[in-house]
C-alpha cells in the first residue's frame, strides 16, 4: 500500500476530507490507557512514553487520533519486537521518516492511535513534545492553530496534503517553543 493509499485508508476521513473535531475531554484518558498497555507489553523497553499532538493540548480541535511518543535506548530492539505490538492492534507504518519507528492502530477501518518511537538521546528536544508544551502554555496560539486546521479541512484539502498545509504555522510555533529553551530552530517537515 502506498503512502497515498494509507492517507486515504487510515486517516479519519469524511468522504474525501479529513475530520477535525472539537476537543474531547476523553482524549487524555484514552492516551493514558494506551500508554498503560504499552508499558505492560514492554515494561523495560520504553524509557519514556507521552501523549503528544493536538489531542494532548486541552481545548484544541484535532483529528480524533491519539498520538503517542515513546523513547527507547535501542530502536533496533523495538524493531525486533515490533510483532508484539500487533497484540495491541498496532502495525508498522513506513513513510520515509528515518529518525523514528512509526506504528498505527486501526479499529473499524479508522486510524485511532499513532505511536512514534524515537531514540532516548533525542527525547528532550523532540519538536512534537516542545510544540505540545508550547500550545498548552499559549491557548491563543492553540486557537490560531485550530482555526488553520479547520480552514484546511473546509477548503477540501486531501488527507495526503494536510500536514504540509500546516507546516508554515507549525514551523513558526515550534521555533518559538525551541527559542524559549535556548534551542536553535530546525525544520519541522520530516518527509
Amino acid at each position: 500500500m502506498s503512502n497515498d493509499d494509507l492517507a486515504e485508508h487510515d486517516w479519519n476521513v469524511s468522504g474525501d476530507h479529513l475530520r477535525i473535531v472539537d476537543y474531547d475531554p476523553a482524549w487524555p484518558r484514552m492516551a493514558a490507557d494506551a500508554i498503560s498497555e504499552l508499558r505492560t507489553l514492554w515494561p523495560n523497553l520504553l524509557a519514556e512514553v507521552e501523549h503528544i499532538g493536538s489531542t494532548a493540548a486541552s481545548g484544541l480541535a484535532a483529528k480524533p487520533v491519539i498520538d503517542l511518543m515513546a523513547a527507547a535506548v535501542e530502536l533496533a530492539e523495538v524493531e525486533r519486537r515490533e510483532g508484539q505490538l500487533s497484540l495491541l492492534g498496532y502495525r508498522r507504518h513506513l513513510n520515509g521518516i528515518s529518525d523514528r519507528l512509526i506504528y498505527v492502530r486501526i479499529r473499524d477501518n479508522i486510524r485511532t492511535h499513532i505511536l512514534h518511537v524515537v531514540d532516548l538521546a533525542s527525547w528532550p528536544h523532540r519538536n512534537q513534545r516542545l510544540l505540545r508544551d508550547y500550545l498548552r502554555a499559549h491557548p491563543h496560539e492553540a486557537e490560531r492553530y485550530a482555526q488553520l486546521k479547520r480552514q484546511i479541512v473546509d477548503a477540501g484539502t486531501p488527507a495526503r496534503d494536510y500536514a504540509r498545509a500546516k507546516t508554515e504555522l507549525i514551523q513558526e510555533l515550534t521555533d518559538r517553543a525551541r527559542a524559549r529553551l535556548g534551542l536553535a530552530p530546525v525544520p519541522v517537515w520530516e518527509k
